[in-house]
């Protein structure tokens, strides 16, 4: 009698409760106001996923690797779909690539400057490069949402009561006004009623309109803009304080190794040498310009600057960095291998593109 064979089960998830798992693994809401995240296509439901393939850039070569391993869901730190397409034709390759992921039932999600805020992203391991240092934000992520309703907050002191109820019914006519409440107060030995609200913009201006119209009860008003709370270690770019100081020369060294790279471009700032030590250095990876403008830093480490903006760094005596834009962040997916691997509970196969490239050689 011949044994039975016994083939692995292969282990799904519905494509819905992945992206929900996506979405706590790396908030969207971390992701910059211009970018365009999440779950860009979708394949009718019911679409289930067994394979969670992982690349850089989704080009064309990429996309057939994915077909060929059987992706059921393709991650792409980048989004493939940037700009709104008017058409979807076999024309130009992004649109090609959106034909092929729907006719092969692929899906196509995009987490890009998520990952860059979220602590264990992709700038906190970019930082890896530089050796033992302490990191900090230098654009520091807020929370999604305030705390309460409103965007400000008003508070005055009414000395006659007689006048509160009159002031509190105006207040409560006003649209977008929440959390009115009244307390009691002494000032300069005199019994006052504190009121506090919280409103909106639009409602400020109808606020301080009527409170203007009482010069004495305007003077005692303060007005506050509720900020979000910061969010600890999450934010764009990354400033990083080296436990020791390094020369430029065996930093680049290091950042080389880390990158995987024989070769990266370097401007030194103006005044400095190999040997110079570094001890601050600020990084941000991909195209890291308008995060690294104005920071003080000896080195400034990113995938592309502009020509004049390096010229601006190197005039300030900072040296420059630069290792190409997807060079400083396609290394971060094998790490996020690991970590989706254990935050899904090793319940779908994830692999990693190995046609993924810089599309900038030397």
């Amino acid at each position: 009698i011949q044994p039975l064979l016994v083939l692995p089960s292969r282990s799904f998830m519905d494509l819905k409760a992945l992206v929900s798992s996506l979405n706590d693994f790396a908030s969207l809401s971390l992701a910059e106001s211009w970018d365009n995240v999440g779950l860009l296509v979708e394949p009718s439901p019911p679409h289930t996923v067994s394979t969670l393939f992982l690349t850089n850039d989704l080009t064309e070569e990429v996309m057939q690797e994915a077909l060929q391993r059987k992706a059921d869901l393709i991650l792409s730190y980048h989004p493939p779909i940037f700009r709104a397409l008017k058409r979807i034709t076999w024309k130009t390759w992004k649109e090609r690539l959106v034909i092929q992921a729907l006719e092969h039932r692929v899906g196509i999600y995009s987490p890009h400057t998520a990952y860059d805020a979220i602590p264990h992203g992709v700038n906190n391991w970019l930082a890896k490069g530089l050796g033992a240092c302490t990191t900090v934000p230098l654009h520091p992520s807020m929370a999604p949402s305030y705390p309460t309703e409103g965007t400000h907050r008003v508070e005055f002191s009414v000395d006659h009561t007689e006048h509160l109820e009159t002031i509190l019914s105006s207040m409560r006519g006003i649209p977008e006004i929440s959390s009115l409440i009244t307390l009691p107060a002494r000032a300069e030995g005199e019994e006052q009623t504190r009121v506090s609200l919280n409103c909106t913009q639009k409602a400020l201006l109808e606020v301080v309109a009527l409170l203007s119209r009482n010069s004495l009860l305007y003077h005692k008003t303060e007005i506050m803009l509720l900020q979000k709370p910061l969010l600890p270690h999450t934010g764009m770019g990354r400033l990083c304080t080296l436990s020791e100081p390094v020369s430029l020369s065996a930093l680049t060294e290091r950042i080389k190794s880390h990158l995987r790279l024989p070769y990266i471009r370097l401007a030194l700032g103006t005044g400095k040498t190999l040997e110079t030590k570094v001890k601050v250095a600020a990084l941000c990876a991909g195209s890291g310009s308008s995060v690294l403008q104005g920071v003080e830093a000896d080195l400034y480490l990113t995938g592309e600057m502009s020509h004049h903006e390096v010229l601006d760094a190197v005039a300030k005596g900072i040296s420059v960095i630069l290792c190409e834009h997807s060079n400083t962040e396609r290394g971060f997916l094998s790490e996020l291998q690991d970590m989706l691997a254990t935050h899904l509970e090793n319940k779908i196969t994830i692999i990693v593109s190995e046609r993924d490239r810089d599309p900038l050689q030397v």
